[in-house]
């Protein structure tokens, strides 16, 4: 049997839902059993091995994977010295970046940063805490968590440094955010030896190509339509294009093909517009990939 060409890191937990799903849309099938830590995909060239995102970066670091999907925050977390091929803007919610927040009950008289002098702090993030706190001048507690971290204050922590999208798990812990720690998001990493290997490298690259693709098409569909030449120039100024629109000759000289891709949320509101200034034959398709 030929050894994989990638050691491959897809993140248990939160991430592994959406990362299978984001790898299906580019073209690869990752199957994940429950009862085993190696998925299985359909490209001779990846061997994948499922493990936690808070891991991943040590591992590629290491070369015991050459590359792996992880946040942001937990690179800097473990310090792990690694080669970012790129941003991967999507999470297990929405496409908006993670926040790591310094939160206190609701009834706290802590107000900022520097009201932590001395109190204990719990996170699962001692390190992103730990350089939180340095930056402000700041010297606190800082106590690895194991998890359940929004229900310590007050009895086992004066405060916490949580991981959040929405917000809607702190205040339901009657939970406020002090201030902001860092954001992040999720990113496509690679062990440095590894990226240099020219073949290595072109297959990480070349699935980098496609994963951002698909994160690229979303909320987009493509509109084509007939129109009338003498109302061409109309039908463009209503077109809010992601490229110059592409216009194509038809069989009647009087008439042009229109194609162009917009976001999906402003269809609803420009086709009854196209449709009055002339436009026919309207059609609205879906768009899986945007290769720039």
């Amino acid at each position: 049997m030929t050894e994989p060409l990638i050691k491959l890191g897809i993140p248990a937990g939160s991430l592994k839902d959406s990362t299978q799903a984001l790898f299906k849309r580019a073209g690869y099938n990752i199957s994940i059993s429950s009862r085993s830590y190696f998925p299985t995909v359909d490209d001779d060239q990846i061997e994948c091995l499922l493990i936690r995102a808070q891991e991943m970066s040590r591992y590629v670091e290491e070369g015991i994977l050459d590359a792996g999907i992880t946040g942001h925050d937990w690179v800097v977390e473990t310090g792990a010295d690694v080669h970012e091929i790129c941003e991967l803007v999507f999470s297990k919610v929405s496409r908006r970046p993670v926040r790591w927040v310094l939160c206190v009950p609701e009834d706290s008289d802590v107000k900022t940063v520097k009201d932590l002098e001395g109190k204990r702090i719990a996170t699962e993030a001692v390190g992103l805490t730990q350089q939180f706190l340095e930056k402000n001048g700041v010297k606190a507690k800082v106590e690895f968590s194991w998890g359940a971290t929004e229900v310590k204050p007050p009895r086992l922590a004066d405060a916490i440094v949580e991981v959040t999208e929405t917000g809607s798990s702190l205040r339901a812990n009657n939970l406020r955010i002090v201030e902001e720690v860092m954001q992040s998001t999720t990113r496509f990493i690679a062990n440095k030896e590894s990226f240099k290997d020219s073949a290595k490298r072109e297959k990480l690259e070349n699935i980098a190509l496609m994963l951002q693709a698909c994160l690229a098409a979303e909320g987009k569909v493509g509109l084509m339509m007939n129109i009338r030449r003498d109302s061409l120039e109309e039908i463009l100024s209503l077109l809010p294009a992601l490229q110059t629109p592409t216009v194509s000759s038809l069989s009647d000289p009087d008439w042009v093909d229109v194609n162009t891709i917009v976001d999906e949320s402003v269809v609803r509101s420009i086709v009854p517009k196209l449709k009055q200034a002339g436009a026919r034959g309207i059609v609205e398709y879906g768009i899986n990939k945007i290769i720039d």
